[in-house]
């Protein structure tokens, strides 16, 4: 396998370049449908069975298996949607320099699609029934929380035994093991208008009552145990000279455990319930939407069969804790062993300019998966 895989480098980027050079925001339902339909027509060349599921409002998810029929008890998943907006492939297109590749969702993650498909060509080209064990789900919206993808993972996990999450590896050959739960939270307050110059003892300030409750949201922060509350948009009032009716906050939640997540949830809905400025309304919107991907003895030891795996290849597999959030942490919230970050290795991921993917490891890494694919099959 790692000799065929070495053979199709060619091949490898020059389709990565056409994958990289079609936009595929979140929001852009017509080019994550062009990416599906390219990667579809790939994977049925090599005779495997590709069922679509259509979207209204975002990109169609693609789900991956060598048979229809068929029970493999490995799933793969990664993300065809990328956070930059149409026109970003036609300004700055695929290049390479080096040994980098660059373009929008290079590294996060269209190298992982190409990974992905050609690890299953070498496996199928090595005769391996590994192949048979494996359901791929590429899905359209991870960037935007997987709100329509969410029941396509947790179906396709059901009777998994690992969950192999191929969003980018780390530098120096990490993968990840451990990921924070990310939610996101509205509080709306209402308050009552009045002139601020001739009557405002008759105001109820909605902005005063906000500037309370971010006070507090923020003290809840707790850097040493990874726990991070962040009040980063906040709109309000009606103009300069007028008590402000209404003030609005957005707050971005990380949480590294179960633990966390249920006592910070009840600590926001408790600071959002406290009237400070009396005559004000609080309205509590939001959730800790994608659980924690919480490290495990189940996870610790597919992560040793992993770095296992890896040195009988000369690699140094290492693991990484992070704060970003993704797809494995709902296989990992089921207790399926899951490893994420097992995609080729780069950098600066939403970056405009300097996002980059190692060409040296989008080979390594894809012979990686499919040794791990072969190894957990027998």
């Amino acid at each position: 396998m790692k000799q065929y895989i070495q053979s199709k480098k060619q091949e490898m980027i020059d389709l990565l370049e056409s994958i990289v050079n079609i936009d595929s925001s979140s929001y852009d339902k017509e080019g994550v449908d062009r990416v599906g339909a390219l990667l579809k027509e790939q994977f049925e060349e090599i005779d495997m069975h590709v069922k679509i599921h259509r979207q209204v409002n975002v990109g169609n998810h693609l789900e991956i298996k060598a048979k229809q029929d068929s029970t493999p008890k490995i799933l793969i998943i990664a993300h065809m949607d990328t956070v930059f907006p149409k026109g970003e492939a036609k300004k700055r297109p695929f290049s390479i320099i080096g040994d980098k590749a660059y373009g929008p969702g290079v590294n996060d993650e269209k190298a992982s699609h190409v990974q992905a498909l050609y690890a299953m060509k070498a496996l199928q080209a090595s005769g391996s029934p590994a192949i048979n064990n494996v359901h791929i789900i590429f899905n359209s919206d991870e960037e935007i929380g997987s709100v329509s993808s969410k029941a396509l993972i947790d179906e396709a996990a059901a009777d998994k035994e690992y969950s192999l999450v191929l969003e980018c590896g780390r530098p120096n050959d990490g993968v990840v093991t451990e990921r924070k739960g990310v939610g996101h939270f509205k509080i709306h307050v209402q308050g009552k208008s009045a002139h601020a110059g001739v009557e405002p003892e008759i105001g109820i300030s909605a902005i005063e009552e906000l500037a309370h409750k971010i006070i507090r949201l923020q003290q809840l922060n707790d850097y040493d145990q990874g726990l991070t509350v962040n009040v980063g948009l906040i709109r309000g009032g009606l103009s300069v000279n007028t008590v402000a009716p209404q003030a609005e906050a957005e707050i971005d939640v990380r949480v590294k455990n179960k633990e966390q997540a249920m006592n910070l949830t009840k600590a926001i809905h408790e600071i959002a319930a406290e009237e400070t400025v009396d005559g004000t309304r609080t309205e509590l919107t939001g959730s800790i939407g994608r659980p924690p991907m919480e490290r495990t003895d189940a996870s610790e030891e597919l992560f040793q069969r992993v770095r296992s795996i890896g040195k009988e290849l000369g690699f140094n597999i290492h693991e990484v804790s992070t704060g970003g959030g993704s797809d494995a942490s709902y296989t990992a919230a089921k207790g399926i062993p899951t490893i994420d970050g097992l995609g080729p290795i780069g950098e600066f991921s939403h970056s405009e300019t300097e996002e980059y993917t190692d060409l040296p490891s989008f080979i390594n890494r894809t012979i990686l998966l499919a040794k791990i694919i072969e190894q957990l099959s027998e």
